[in-house]
């Protein structure tokens, strides 16, 4: 049976909640301390990439096996790639996570997706594996690039016909 705190079950003894912004991300991590206690951390982290390796060297010498943080614009992007190889990630739909009144906080906020990581009030959202996402990025990419030449042939056409140079 699964420990319970506070009348919850503890799906996860060590798990990771991230509040990711542009610049900063704030870590909180929840794991067991002395007795029944749970020892929590909180750590702030910059989006540049010695900062995110740090985060990544430091979540596996805690032992976090889960870690959660919501799908913010795509700032989540580095965060998820730089530790999808050293712990579990989970996205979290930001809709699931933020209809709680009183959290105001990056803080707050990166301690509240550890207490529903933790006890498993939410599920990850699918996010595909790294070759999928590169071959879907290729196409994106490919399709950006057609529209963008329609649109360079359209503006020369334009320019053409307003200098006389192109018949209508």
């Amino acid at each position: 049976m699964a420990a319970m705190v506070d009348g919850w079950e503890v799906l996860h003894q060590r798990c990771a909640g991230i509040d990711v912004g542009k610049t900063d991300c704030k870590v909180n991590i929840q794991v067991p301390g002395k007795g029944k206690r749970i020892r929590s951390e909180i750590r702030t982290f910059s989006t540049m990439t010695d900062d995110l390796l740090a985060l990544r060297d430091w979540l596996p010498a805690e032992q976090i096996t889960v870690v959660g943080m919501e799908a913010t614009s795509s700032y989540w992007k580095p965060v998820f790639y730089v530790l999808e190889d050293v712990v579990e990630c989970w996205l979290l739909n930001a809709q699931h996570i933020k209809n709680v009144p009183g959290r105001k906080t990056d803080v707050g906020d990166a301690q509240w997706i550890c207490r529903l990581v933790r006890h498993g009030l939410v599920r990850p959202s699918f996010v595909p594996p790294p070759d999928i996402r590169q071959l879907r990025d290729l196409t994106r990419y490919r399709t950006q690039l057609g529209h963008e030449l329609g649109r360079y042939i359209q503006r020369l056409e334009k320019f053409l016909e307003d200098t006389g140079m192109c018949a209508v």
